[in-house]
């Protein structure tokens, strides 16, 4: 199941009244979600079925994912790090989506191309973040807005 918590914890920290711990939650809220997208995406790109592969697939992620969360919450809480690996695990996922998508027969598979290039598009916002704007919007609350409408999708 998808992390729920993570837009409350992202949500508390583009308030700018955030402390370490609402950092920290949405860093590691932020990182699992990915990595649990990314065993997703690697899952079924490669067709995985085989209940041994699949543990062999998803146990680096999860090693990954766990070493990440360890690090940020007990050795450095440096954002720069962790957007450098959510950055890193949303471009492989976007590349394996479009690799299925490429080679698929779905009948929806119009919609993964969609969420594939707008997920891309939006990620942007995460990357250039910008001040608020109007005193209202900033970069990170508009790509959350994006991504409602990607996950209905």
């Amino acid at each position: 199941m998808v992390n729920s918590w993570e837009p409350l914890y992202s949500g508390i920290v583009s308030t700018k009244k955030d402390v370490d711990i609402t950092k920290s939650l949405d860093y590691s809220s932020a990182i699992a979600v990915l990595g649990f997208s990314l065993i997703v995406s690697i899952l079924k790109t490669f067709d995985v079925r085989v209940e041994a592969a699949r543990v062999m697939v998803s146990a680096p992620v999860l090693a990954l994912v766990t070493t990440h969360v360890l690090y940020i919450n007990f050795y450095k809480l440096y954002y720069g790090w962790n957007m450098i690996v959510c950055v890193a695990m949303g471009v492989a996922q976007l590349f394996l989506w479009a690799r299925w998508a490429a080679v698929s027969r779905h009948p929806s598979n119009w919609k993964l191309w969609v969420a594939v290039i707008a997920s891309g598009l939006a990620m942007l916002l995460d990357i250039y973040n910008f001040p608020l704007y109007g005193g209202y919007f900033e970069a990170h609350s508009i790509w959350h807005l994006a991504t409602v409408p990607l996950t209905i999708l």
